[in-house]
């Protein structure tokens, strides 16, 4: 099984899978964001993207990564990574389901204001025009198709081991 928490950067979905990933028995934390990286260690580069996940490769290889890490380990994945494109999201669900993997997919999401003061206040990564401009197409994605496709989850008034654990128990259920 894939749990997977979707959302836009500041929603919390790093620091939710690290608090999740001990409350599902037999689970593993994988960050799809680390087969990006690799795409772009590729050098000579790949064709210029302001997003490793317009790349094709990226798709595949995140499902394949996945099917081949369960098949060798078994349990549960817990997949803290953004996909706010609905072609994207639906070509890597559509790959899962090909090998059998079910997926409980849960949207962090938080409002604007919410999220703009968690980005700007980041302590650990610093206020980053990058995160922010991905706000509205979170917005936009959200009130089109993604709350339609997923668990949402509204962290703005919750601390993270309070999603945490009302993920875990989604889950369980």
């Amino acid at each position: 099984m894939i749990v997977w928490l979707n959302g836009t950067h500041g929603a919390g979905k790093t620091t939710t899978a690290a608090l999740v990933q001990p409350l599902i028995p037999d689970s593993r934390v994988f960050d799809a964001e680390k087969v990006g990286e690799t795409l772009m260690d590729i050098t000579p580069g790949l064709p210029a993207t302001d997003n490793f996940q317009h790349w094709p490769p990226w798709r595949p290889l995140v499902v394949e990564t996945a099917r081949r890490v369960l098949d060798y380990a078994g349990g549960t994945l817990v997949m803290p990574m953004t996909v706010l494109v609905e072609q994207y999201w639906r070509e890597i669900s559509a790959g899962l389901t090909r090998h059998a993997i079910p997926v409980r997919h849960f949207v962090l999401h938080a409002d604007q204001d919410t999220l703009r003061g968690r980005i700007e206040g980041d302590t650990l990564l610093g206020p980053s025009p990058f995160r922010l401009r991905y706000l509205e197409p979170y917005a936009e994605a959200a009130r089109t198709w993604l709350h339609d496709e997923a668990e949402v989850v509204d962290t703005t008034h919750l601390t993270p081991a309070q999603v945490a654990l009302q993920i875990a128990e989604a889950v369980k259920s």
